[in-house]
C-alpha cells in the first residue's frame, strides 16, 4: 500500500489522568458548612462569658457582699482608763449586729455618753470593720460631792467638766490633787465648774506636765472665794501641819516658794499655823 493509502484523523491526547478523584476531594472539603462552624465558636464563647460571670459573681459576694452582712468587727483604740468591758456592753446594746446596720452616728453618741470619755470618732471600712477611736478625758483635779447625803468622787477635766468615775488607779494618782470649796452641789452628764475656776484646771493641768510631780507634796487645795469677786487658794501639805495661803495663780513658782517658805519658818518658828505668801513676802501667823 503505498503512502497516500493513509488518511490523518485529528485527536487529542488527555493527560490528566487523576481529574477525577481531584474533583471528589474538592468536594469534600467544600461539604464543611461555615455557618455551622461560627455558630459553634459563638456557644463556646456564651459559654466562656457565663461561666467568666459566675465566678465574677461568686467573688463579690464572698468577698463584699456576704462580710457585710456578717457580724460586725469592732475596733477600739485610745483608751487608757475606761474598760473594754463597759465598751463592749455599749456595743451590744446599739442592737447594729452587722455592717449594713451599723449607724456611726448613733454609735458616737452612744460610747460618748460614757463619762469619761471626751471625743469619739467613728470610721466604717467595708466591708466589715468598723475603727472606733476613744479620746478620753483628762483628770487633772478631783471633788467630793455631797449627794443624798453620801460624799460621792468626781473627777474635773482641764475644761472644768465634772464626770464620775470607778477608775482606782484615778483616784489614787498623787498627781491629781484634790480640790474642795468649789460650789458644786451637784453633778449631771455634761455639767461644768463656774466660769472663774476653770482657768484653775488648766494651770493645775500645766503644772501636771511638768517632770516633778509637785502635787505629791500636797494633800489638799482649797478654794476660798472672795467678796469683791475672784478667789485666793490655801494650799494644804502632807508632811506639814502648816497651811499655806496664795492668790489664785497657782504656778511652778509659787508651789518652789512655798516649800522653801516651810522650811525656812518651821526652822525659825515650830509654832507657826498658816503661811502668807500672796503679796511676793512671806508671814506667818502662830498658834
Amino acid at each position: 500500500m503505498s503512502d497516500s493509502a493513509y488518511t490523518e484523523v485529528p485527536f487529542t491526547i488527555f493527560t490528566d489522568f487523576g481529574s477525577s478523584s481531584s474533583a471528589k476531594g474538592k468536594k469534600a472539603v467544600a461539604g464543611v458548612n461555615p455557618k455551622m462552624k461560627d455558630k459553634k465558636l459563638t456557644v463556646l464563647k456564651i459559654i466562656v462569658i457565663i461561666l467568666a460571670a459566675l465566678i465574677l459573681i461568686e467573688g463579690v459576694l464572698y468577698t463584699l457582699l456576704i462580710p457585710s452582712l456578717a457580724a460586725v468587727k469592732m475596733q477600739f483604740r485610745g483608751m487608757k482608763n475606761v474598760p473594754m468591758s463597759e465598751l463592749t456592753a455599749k456595743a451590744n446594746s446599739l442592737g447594729m449586729s452587722t455592717w449594713m446596720q451599723f449607724d456611726a452616728s448613733k454609735a458616737a453618741a452612744a460610747f460618748g455618753s460614757i463619762p469619761e470619755v471626751e471625743k469619739v470618732t467613728v470610721d466604717k471600712h467595708f466591708p466589715d470593720r468598723v475603727i472606733i477611736e476613744i479620746k478620753e478625758r483628762e483628770t487633772v483635779a478631783k471633788t467630793l460631792v455631797v449627794t443624798g447625803g453620801k460624799a460621792v468622787p468626781v473627777q474635773i477635766d482641764r475644761n472644768g467638766v465634772l464626770y464620775t468615775s470607778n477608775t482606782s488607779s484615778v483616784l489614787k494618782d498623787t498627781s491629781i490633787p484634790v480640790i474642795s470649796g468649789l460650789p458644786v452641789t451637784s453633778v449631771h452628764s455634761g455639767m461644768r465648774i463656774p466660769d472663774t475656776y476653770r482657768s484653775l484646771m488648766e494651770q493645775i493641768a500645766q503644772i501636771r506636765e511638768l517632770p516633778q510631780n509637785y502635787f505629791a507634796a500636797i494633800s489638799e487645795i482649797q478654794v476660798v472665794p472672795k467678796d469683791y469677786g475672784g478667789y485666793e487658794l490655801i494650799l494644804y501639805p502632807i508632811h506639814s501641819k502648816v497651811k499655806v495661803l496664795t492668790d489664785q495663780n497657782l504656778n511652778e513658782e509659787t508651789l518652789k516658794y512655798m516649800m522653801v517658805s516651810l522650811d525656812v519658818v518651821n526652822s525659825i518658828e515650830p509654832d507657826v499655823i498658816e503661811i502668807d505668801v500672796r503679796y511676793g513676802a512671806v508671814s506667818y501667823r502662830k498658834r
